[in-house]
C-alpha cells in the first residue's frame, strides 16, 4: 500500500505541467522574515541549553574537586 502511494506520488510530481504562476515580492519578504525568525529562535534555544549544559559539567568538576581534598 505504502509503496503504491509513494510510486503515485513519484509518477504525479514527475509529471507536472509548467505552471504560469509567479511569487511576488510579498512572499519573498515572508519568507526572508521566517527565516530571521528561524535563526534567532535557533539561538536562543542553543543558547539557553549551553547554560544549562555548562553548569551541569561545571557542578560534576566541583564535587570530583571536593571529593579529592
Amino acid at each position: 500500500m505504502i509503496k503504491n502511494i509513494t510510486f503515485s506520488l513519484i509518477i504525479y510530481f514527475l509529471i507536472s505541467v509548467n505552471a504560469s504562476a509567479y511569487i511576488d515580492p510579498g512572499s519573498g519578504s515572508i519568507l526572508l522574515q521566517a527565516l530571521i525568525g528561524s535563526l534567532a529562535a535557533a539561538g536562543a534555544t542553543v543558547t539557553i541549553y549551553w547554560e544549562k549544559l555548562k553548569s551541569f559539567f561545571s557542578k560534576k568538576i566541583r564535587k570530583k574537586e571536593d571529593d579529592e581534598k
